[in-house]
């Protein structure tokens, strides 16, 4: 069992996990995920992390298929810019291995944003905390699970 996983039956929040078998030549984990489980892209979400401007890090949440746009991130932590974080931290600070970063059970609770587009379905997809694994609950609920803001960047 991951933190992320941990954290949400602690919150008693609904949720349910998806596995498979995760191929270590996918050029795209979230592609990947979409694919295996059979879901539209549009509807499995990523975690990146950046650094701000004043060096902390913050988690950006967005559709697979789209790229986050740095500026609406900047916007939405209150920064003058964010840059992707460099590897080695987004796994020291998470908890997490590249490729299976959740947004939920973080070693440290990062300021969250999560897409607006997430609040297009009922259910969205987020890393479960590894590689094959894939949670999937409402963005209400992941949005609350966080802390996250919700609005536009991609």
């Amino acid at each position: 069992m991951t933190p992320a996983i941990e954290q949400l039956k602690a919150l008693k929040i609904s949720h349910i996990l998806h596995e498979y078998e995760h191929e270590a030549k996918a050029q795209s984990y979230g592609l990947e995920a979409a694919e295996k489980l059979g879901v539209e892209a549009a509807r499995v979400f990523k975690t990146l992390v950046v650094k701000a401007s004043n060096e902390s890090l913050a988690v950006a949440i967005v559709p697979v298929e789209k790229q986050l746009n740095l500026k609406a991130m900047a916007k939405a932590v209150g920064a003058k810019k964010v840059a992707m974080a460099q590897p080695n931290a987004v796994s020291r600070s998470s908890g997490y291995v590249l490729g299976g970063v959740s947004p939920l059970g973080q070693k440290r609770l990062l300021t969250s944003v999560i897409d607006e587009s997430a609040e297009a379905f009922n259910t969205i997809f987020v890393s479960g905390g590894k590689r094959g694994l894939e949670i999937e609950l409402s963005s209400k609920d992941l949005a609350q699970a966080i802390k996250a803001l919700v609005t536009s960047l991609t």
